[in-house]
């Protein structure tokens, strides 16, 4: 089945042709970081009119990467929720009008379940089911069951911030660039992570809920008080580390009440170096393959979108004239 694929559902902009859910022929992204740097976050009004004034170009170089008309599509997978509003409106508007036009299938995709099956993508041994997926972005941090890919079961998740929204918190702490996350990594492996002993949320009896607010207010507190002159590295890795332990706990955890056949660990927050690191760590010591998406599939891009499609099938279509978008799509829903 050969698909295009379409993200909006932040700030990149993003449209992609995958091939049966796997091989990618175009990849197309554009972000706006130089849009929203000088805000020190994404402007949700700023987000929408530069996804309206970038998407048909993004879709257009995709086809024509990929070598592929329209009309020789299968269908078009499309991010219907969650994620901003304004955004959301602009790729399902057009991804409507271009099923609509050409009469091929839509696939409304949950952008959770793009993050979730990006890492079949170029790869040749697919992750084995049931596998356990730890899914850390900049809006959500889950521990996903997946038993099947119409099968998938949230048992573990952050109340309160998301562990990209404490890294891009933290990092607007130590005066980092934005976007926070990736620069905190980069600063954090020049320092010493066990520095400063930052507090690691600890579950209550039978969850597997995660926590990261009290981890961000302990660094602000420390940089006003006792560690106003401590070096910046060191805080970033000492940050990093907390968040990297509850994160790593809670997936052993999981393993302790199951036995899985893999390992998957996806979303923005995937490309932060230790996490990686410690991530396949776990796997080598628990015996379990691991499944990490290529760096350029972590971030929000459509090939995910289009490969989560693929695999929801029928589950995913949907009707071009009735689609709406959705800024809290449920995690059950296509």
């Amino acid at each position: 089945m050969l698909l295009l694929g379409i993200e909006t559902s932040c700030d990149d902009t993003a449209a992609a042709v995958v091939r049966d859910g796997v091989r990618v022929l175009a990849n197309v992204s554009t972000n706006q970081d130089e849009f929203h740097a000088k805000y020190g976050g994404i402007v949700p009004e700023i987000a929408s009119r530069r996804h309206a004034a970038l998407l048909s170009a993004a879709v257009e170089d995709a086809l024509g990467r990929a070598g592929v008309a329209l009309d020789e599509l299968d269908g078009i997978a499309v991010t219907a929720g969650p994620g901003l509003i304004g955004s959301l409106v602009v790729g399902v508007a057009s991804a409507k009008a271009l099923a609509f036009a050409v009469g091929l299938p839509l696939y409304a995709v949950n952008h959770l379940h793009g993050h979730l099956f990006a890492p079949f993508l170029e790869r040749e041994e697919p992750p084995p089911y049931p596998f356990l997926a730890l899914l850390v972005s900049g809006g959500h941090t889950q521990l996903v069951d997946v038993e099947s890919p119409a099968d998938v079961r949230i048992i573990g998740r952050t109340r309160d911030d998301a562990a990209g929204e404490a890294f891009d918190k933290t990092a607007r702490l130590l005066d980092l660039p934005f976007p926070g996350g990736p620069a905190l990594d980069a600063l954090a492996r020049t320092g010493n992570p066990r520095a400063f002993a930052f507090p690691r949320h600890r579950p209550d009896a039978g969850t597997l809920d995660m926590s990261f607010s009290g981890l961000k207010t302990s660094v602000r507190y420390f940089l006003a008080g006792e560690g106003a002159l401590a070096q910046r590295e060191d805080v970033a890795a000492s940050f990093q580390a907390a968040v990297v332990d509850v994160l790593i706990d809670r997936v052993v955890r999981a393993l302790d009440v199951r036995d899985y056949r893999g390992l998957v660990l996806s979303g923005g927050v995937a490309a932060n170096t230790a996490l990686q690191a410690a991530f396949t760590n776990l796997g080598k010591r628990r015996r379990i393959a691991t499944f990490i998406p290529e760096l350029r599939f972590c971030t929000d891009n459509a090939a995910m979108i289009a490969a989560a499609a693929d695999r929801r099938g029928a589950a995913a279509l949907v009707d071009p004239r009735t689609l709406v978008a959705d800024p809290n799509l449920p995690f059950a829903a296509a």
